[in-house]
C-alpha cells in the first residue's frame, strides 16, 4: 500500500488558474483560491507558495478538449503549463482531459446560491477553482488523458 499523498491541481486559463487540493487517502477535493494569470504569464510566485504550503506530492493540470474529443486552443498552452511545473517543482505532473468542468463547477456553485447553501455571488475565480476541484476529482477517480 502507498502512502497518502496531497495532490495540487490546476484548471489552467490565460487570466486565471484555478486551483483545488485534495489528497489519495480520502479521495477529496477542495477549491482554493486562484491566481492570477496576464500577458507575462501564470503568477509563479503564487503557485511556488501553494506548493510550499501544501507540499503536495503529484501536480494534476486540466488538458482543454473539444466536445469531439480533439485537442482544444489551449491545449498547447496548458501542456506547456504542466512541463514547466514539472521542471520548477520536480514533481510528477498529470493531465486530465478537463472537458465541460467548467460548466459542471459553475452549475454546481449557481446551484448551492440558489439552495441558500452559499451566500455571495459566484465570480470568475469561484468557477475556476472549482473547475481545478472538478479536474482533481478526475484524477483521483482514475481518469487521464486518452
Amino acid at each position: 500500500m502507498t502512502a497518502a499523498q496531497t495532490v495540487l491541481a490546476f484548471d489552467f486559463g490565460l487570466k486565471r488558474i484555478g486551483i483545488a487540493s485534495g489528497d489519495t487517502l480520502t479521495r477529496t477535493a477542495a477549491p482554493r483560491a486562484a491566481i492570477a494569470a496576464g500577458k507575462s504569464g501564470p503568477d509563479w510566485d503564487a503557485i511556488e507558495r501553494e506548493v510550499r504550503a501544501l507540499a503536495p506530492g503529484v501536480l494534476v493540470v486540466g488538458a482543454p478538449y473539444n466536445d469531439d474529443g480533439s485537442e482544444g486552443a489551449l491545449t498547447a498552452a496548458a501542456r506547456r503549463f504542466a512541463a514547466e511545473l514539472g521542471r520548477r517543482f520536480a514533481l510528477p505532473v498529470h493531465l486530465v482531459d478537463e472537458r465541460f468542468s467548467s460548466l459542471e463547477a459553475s452549475a454546481a456553485l449557481k446551484a448551492r446560491r440558489a439552495a441558500g447553501e452559499r451566500r455571495r455571488r459566484v465570480k470568475s475565480g469561484d468557477i475556476d477553482s472549482a473547475a481545478a476541484t472538478v479536474i482533481l476529482g478526475r484524477w483521483l477517480s482514475g481518469e487521464g488523458v486518452r
